[in-house]
């Protein structure tokens, strides 16, 4: 009676250690799936802003030579 109580109790232990360990990996899976998630908006978030810098770039350069234009009819007028 003894051994078998105690096995029963040793056998509880077991399924209940297998039980965590699976409820753990299901807990991991969906962490990495969150996590994929995130990164994949971090990734658009990243192509909209380069997107952006370099529109901002184009403005910036054709605004130097506009700048460039002007400073050069002035030059002119004062001459």
């Amino acid at each position: 009676m003894a051994t078998d109580s105690l096995s029963a109790l040793i056998l509880a232990i077991i399924i209940g250690t297998l039980a965590a360990i699976v409820y753990c990996l299901r807990v991991l899976v969906l962490l990495e799936r969150r996590i994929a998630r995130m990164d994949n908006n971090i990734e658009k978030m990243t192509a909209v802003i380069a997107k952006e810098e370099l529109q901002v770039l184009s403005e910036e350069k054709k605004i130097e030579s506009e700048e460039k234009i002007i400073e050069k009819k002035l030059r002119k007028r004062k001459k």
